[in-house]
């Protein structure tokens, strides 16, 4: 009965008898081996924690944590269970994307802290020197000290506005938008906004787009701010005085949009890991530049939400292309 019980569950699981595996189900043959039965626990998880659990006297249900079973980087929890004849029921539970998970939850939480507190610290030292020698410095460097105040002050700003739309898209990962969106007012208003940006790096933003191009399936908002990431990015990251160009086409059942630069293109290496959170290719150039290194994150969770695609396509010293695949949406006939 017990046997049969335990085969059907989808999770690795055992009955150890006498130190002996009795009986073991399919999960547990897959990840531990077909020819488990009858063979010694000891063997078969050469784990100490395990062993030491299955091996010690039981006398209610235990657990602990392994690592490395069936892959290095596997995470398990080990549940042991007495049972009425003297034997043990072993189950081990997948802990590794939960691990994973908690990992990234504590590497962003130290990340974002950190990117705060640079700024943070030039502000307060700024601040307080105002406040003590304000009236000792000439116009000149007071001047310049308050702008650097303010430009920290802004930097931090920028950086908890990313925070806060990163966490807000995350929340609305699950809901499909549903609205029909024209696509060009949206990146003609994304280049507007970008217009002082691409006017200061003498920069100017082309589109070229289809004709007859279908609406796409969005939030409007989220589109938007997609769109003004990556013109920013792309001005930001592209030579003095070269043009920006934003491309878009129908491609199927999904439009594509492009936005494509001039500038010093990004190593082959550095691009899988470009839409992580806080990642930069160059750290010190991002930061000059006024990058909170959450950009790509934040594009990457948008074009998710709409069930579109991100890829990065770049040439060192010829520039690189963002491309973005939207469903496009389905207008009914009348």
């Amino acid at each position: 009965m017990i046997e049969s019980l335990i085969e059907s569950l989808p999770t690795p699981a055992l009955i150890v008898r006498d130190a002996l595996v009795a009986h073991a189900n399919g999960a547990a043959r897959a990840l531990l081996g077909q020819r488990i039965l009858g063979k010694d626990v000891r063997l078969v998880l050469r784990h100490p924690a395990a062993v030491e659990l299955l091996t010690a006297p039981a006398s209610a249900a235990e657990e602990v944590e392994l690592v490395g079973i069936g892959d290095a980087e596997r995470r398990w929890m080990m549940n042991v269970a007495p049972l009425g004849d003297d034997s043990l029921f072993v189950r081990l539970t997948d802990r590794s994307e939960a691990h994973a998970a908690e990992r990234m939850r504590v590497d962003f939480v130290a990340n974002a802290s950190h990117e705060l507190r640079t700024p943070l610290a030039t502000l307060v030292g700024y601040a307080e020197t105002l406040r003590e020698q304000g009236s000792a410095l000439d116009t000149e460097t007071r001047t310049r000290f308050t702008a650097i105040v303010h430009d920290e002050a802004r930097r931090m700003q920028r950086l908890v506005e990313d925070l806060i739309s990163l966490s807000r898209i995350e929340a609305e990962k699950y809901s499909l938008p549903q609205e029909d969106l024209d696509l060009l007012p949206i990146v003609e208003m994304a280049r507007a906004s970008c217009s002082g940006f691409a006017e200061e790096r003498g920069s100017e933003v082309r589109v070229e787009a289809e004709k007859d191009l279908p609406p796409v399936a969005g939030d409007r908002a989220q589109i938007l701010q997609m769109i003004d990431n990556l013109i920013g990015n792309a001005l930001r990251y592209g030579r003095r005085g070269t043009p920006v160009t934003i491309a878009a086409r129908a491609e199927g059942e999904m439009v594509r949009l492009t936005v494509s630069d001039e500038g010093e293109g990004i190593a082959a290496e550095h691009i899988p890991r470009l839409t992580e959170r806080f990642y930069r290719a160059d750290p010190s150039r991002s930061r000059a530049l006024g990058g909170t290194g959450l950009g790509l994150a934040i594009v990457k969770h948008i074009v998710e939400r709409h069930r579109g695609s991100l890829s990065i396509e770049s040439d060192l010293g010829k520039g690189t292309d963002v491309h973005v695949l939207l469903p496009a949406a389905v207008v009914t006939k009348v």
